[in-house]
């Protein structure tokens, strides 16, 4: 294992490209108008600050996002939170929107994303090239994958975790020897193979890729010329032919406050996945800690003034009970129970709010009803309005989930009939 100044040295050797052009298909309307790793999550944060906190821990300073659907959002969240890297230090964290002069047409997957900003790789001319997603929560330090990908001498290592067999069509699954070396891999099977001594259970790909920047510029040549008989997917096309003919090491994903369970890792792709793990933030002991003092979360922090209750009277009090509030909300004579309001919220008078997620800018009016449901950003939620307790009249408005879970677009005005 290096040292920690060699090791240090070697994390400004890498470059680090983040995939964040995703279109978030299953979790619309909220990707109607931004791109998945743009969506709020938690009441403060964006999905894409999870990733790149974790860059910054650890000690990685030269960041490109590839953005590509509805990117706007996102490349406004980069440059008004995340622009505190000193350039002329060769630090900084950028967005690359697509550039394929030749086509003019999108990305066709991952490898082809990255083949197409080899150019910026080349002129960066790091050692090694790490690739994320940009659509993930969860806490890793990179530096202790770098670690063991220089000690294997691998031309690739691989971000893995466990995961229930069931859930095998989600992922890439692995087959490792006693060395962790990769001796199989197969993209999104019905099954996968299940983990010796550990019944029920694969190691998935966590879609993290250290690379030998050389190993990576060859690679990708080589599947860009194979044209239509590629899908130009690191999973589906370079990896398996890889590891016939290479080095390619697994790092088994530890929690940096590893406590030897099983480490926090969420793919928030559906509706239902997001709704319970942003709630999950509500319980006394979640199962993401937001307030570790050694990991904090960036993110961009709006002026606001503090959140207050207002009215303390029998028949008008406010009650917030097991819930996040934001800085600038405001709950007036109203109940809010288990649910996350982000910054400048109202709730009015009477207003009943369970079980949810409220998002920036929202009003809620007098004597409304607001439970199991995520209301996007600027929405008017009208006076006596009931959302989430008639089913059949909510699927008439809005889109609901097969649980139950209804999501009101944004910037909609909820009129009550």
């Amino acid at each position: 294992m290096p040292s920690g100044l060699a090791l240090t040295q070697e994390l400004q050797n890498t470059l680090t490209i983040i995939l964040a052009g995703g279109q978030g298909e299953r979790l619309k309307p909220l990707t109607e108008r931004r791109a998945k790793p743009a969506v709020p999550f938690g009441g403060a944060y964006r999905i894409i600050d999870f990733t790149l906190t974790n860059c910054i821990h650890s000690g990685l300073r030269r960041i490109y996002l590839l953005t590509q659907y509805q990117a706007f959002s996102l490349e406004e969240h980069i440059r008004f939170a995340w622009n505190f890297l000193p350039r002329r230090l060769r630090q900084f964290i950028s967005a690359l929107a697509p550039h394929h002069l030749e086509t003019g047409r999108w990305y066709a997957g991952t490898a082809d994303a990255i083949y197409h900003n080899l150019d910026t790789i080349r002129e960066e001319n790091p050692d090694r090239v790490l690739i994320l997603s940009g659509d993930h929560i969860y806490k890793m330090d990179y530096g202790k994958m770098l670690a063991e990908h220089l000690a294997n001498r691998a031309a690739l290592t691989i971000g893995a975790v466990r995961i229930p067999a069931a859930h095998s069509r989600r992922f890439g699954i692995f087959q490792c020897d006693d060395s962790n070396r990769v001796i199989g891999f197969q993209e999104k099977p019905e099954k996968g193979a299940e983990l010796p001594g550990d019944p029920g259970y694969c190691l998935g790909s966590m879609g993290i890729y250290l690379f030998e920047t050389a190993e990576l510029v060859k690679r990708l040549s080589e599947d860009a010329a194979l044209g239509k008989e590629s899908s130009h997917d690191f999973g589906n096309d370079v990896i398996p032919r890889m590891i016939k003919e290479v080095k390619v090491q697994a790092h088994h994903f530890r929690a940096v406050d590893d406590d030897g369970g099983q480490p926090y890792w969420r793919d928030v792709g559906t509706i239902d996945a997001y709704y319970e793990a942003n709630l999950d933030l509500c319980s006394i002991k979640p199962s993401f800690n937001l307030y570790d003092e050694n990991w904090p979360i960036y993110t961009l922090w709006h002026n606001d003034p503090p959140a207050k209750t207002v009215f303390n009277e029998p028949d008008r009090k406010a009650e917030v009970v097991d819930s996040l509030i934001c800085p600038g909300v405001v709950v007036s004579g109203a109940k809010v129970r288990h649910s996350i309001l982000s910054n400048r919220v109202f709730v009015d008078e009477g207003a009943v709010v369970e079980g949810s997620i409220v998002m920036s800018g929202v009003r809620i009016g007098k004597n409304a009803q607001v439970r199991r449901a995520i209301i996007d950003k600027w929405t008017e939620i009208a006076d006596g309005e009931v959302i989430g307790h008639d089913p059949a009249r909510d699927r008439e408005r809005f889109t609901v989930t097969d649980s139950g879970i209804v999501v009101v677009p944004r910037g909609a005005d909820v009129i009550r009939d």
